[in-house]
């Protein structure tokens, strides 16, 4: 009788797909890095340097990690929090540091040590971390999709849909998006299995991350409790982990008010930067469809941030219109979760950071992983292409793209 060869374990299997993942992120961060450095060194900067280089005469690879936000974050590692009422909290200069909140630039601050104590070595820190974070998240995303899709084919998908979203570059460069993701996934996939504590631990850390962090926490309370066990022992570790995701926006707010006087000194500090949450939040995506519907042409070219704008405005539109989708075919935590993320930051009237803020809405990603035509998902991975090379360019020639 002839031995039949025995297929992979599935261990084997799994070792063999997170190392797959593990690796193509990996060269994924590279290859982007190295396209930012062509379009640093080809294309004119649309504006000059926020922040004076610390890079010295490799500048042209390194300088494109470091726009925008990537600045306030290496003052706030290097130099601390100081508040000055009615002034600049870190700096000097711009108002509202407290609104970065302090898990990033902590994280910053310790990897940099490992590379030195120069300038540079804190945004060496901050590369390190996002790179690394965005790795393990991509390992994370693969688990907790496998939870939700048919088989590990499309819960690798949706990995790939994460990465090449127009929006994702932001996880390679000094920005908290891919440490945000990192956490968030993490707890939703402990609260999912049923690890309520160390969940927990990874949603406090979400909320001491990003000031949306906490609008996690109605997503995770629907998921305890219609996990938890009906027995007293599990529903209190399920109940302890909810208010260990509070703790970290908590333990922020406690710090504000040792520094400022005031525990929600961070939200003050948001509206110093002319951000005003709270209105009505599908007014300026109205007004974002009616200019493009009745003269898209005049509309784009009459004002220097309309580009940048109808890229931001029209993808926080797509992920509004997949939220009964989402809700539908993957719950209502899923859909609770894009809901509150996106109900915040459409709610100030602006379109500015909506793609970073709906390149962390997982749910999406793993929606569209879902499509069982394969013509259709090969199409929406080269058009998401397309948009991410040409928004990682706009990036690192500095438009007005964050």
């Amino acid at each position: 009788m002839p031995r039949v060869e025995a297929g992979p374990t599935p261990a084997r299997s799994s070792v063999s797909l997170i190392a797959r993942i593990v690796a193509s992120a990996v060269a994924f961060r590279v290859v982007s890095a190295v396209f930012a450095l062509l379009c640093n060194l080809v294309f004119p900067l649309d504006q000059p340097e926020q922040f004076p280089s610390v890079f010295g005469p490799f500048r042209a690879f390194w300088d494109p990690f470091t726009r925008y936000d990537g600045g306030w974050y290496y003052q706030i590692a290097r130099n601390g929090y100081h508040f000055v009422a009615g002034g600049p909290s870190v700096g000097v200069g711009k108002p509202g540091k407290l609104a970065y909140f302090p898990v990033y630039p902590i994280l910053m601050r310790w990897a940099g040590r490992l590379f030195g104590t120069s300038p540079a070595d804190v945004y060496f820190g901050g590369i390190l971390v996002s790179w690394l974070a965005f790795v393990l998240a991509m390992v994370v995303l693969f688990k907790l999709a496998l939870l939700d899709v048919e088989d590990d084919e499309r819960a690798e998908r949706a990995v790939y849909l994460a990465a090449i979203f127009p929006f994702a570059f932001f996880f390679g460069v000094v920005y908290t998006e891919a440490v945000f993701l990192l956490f968030v996934l993490a707890a939703f996939y402990l609260f999912r299995t049923r690890w309520w504590i160390l969940g927990g631990v990874f949603g406090a850390l979400a909320t001491a991350t990003r000031v949306n962090g906490i609008l996690i926490l109605p997503a995770l309370a629907w998921i305890a409790w219609r996990r938890a066990e009906p027995n007293t022992s599990d529903r209190l570790r399920a109940g302890v982990g909810l208010a260990l995701v509070a703790c970290g926006i908590g333990a922020y707010s406690i710090y504000t008010y040792v520094l400022a006087g005031n525990p929600f000194e961070w939200a003050l500090a948001i509206r110093r930067w002319g951000y005003y949450p709270g209105g009505t939040p599908w007014m300026g995506l109205v007004r974002l469809v009616r200019e493009l519907a009745t003269h898209p042409l005049a509309f784009l070219t009459s004002q220097h941030n309309a580009p940048y704008d109808a890229l931001n405005g029209l993808t926080g539109l797509l992920f509004v219109a997949a939220i009964p989708l989402v809700w539908w075919r993957l719950g209502a935590a899923y859909g609770l979760y894009m809901l509150a993320n996106l109900w915040l930051p459409l709610s100030s009237g602006q379109y500015e950071g909506m793609g970073r803020y709906c390149a962390v809405l997982f749910p999406f990603f793993i929606l569209v992983s879902g499509i069982k035509w394969r013509g259709g998902y090969v199409a929406i991975i080269a058009v998401s292409a397309l948009l991410y090379t040409l928004c990682l360019a706009l990036f690192t020639t500095i438009h007005p793209i964050f």
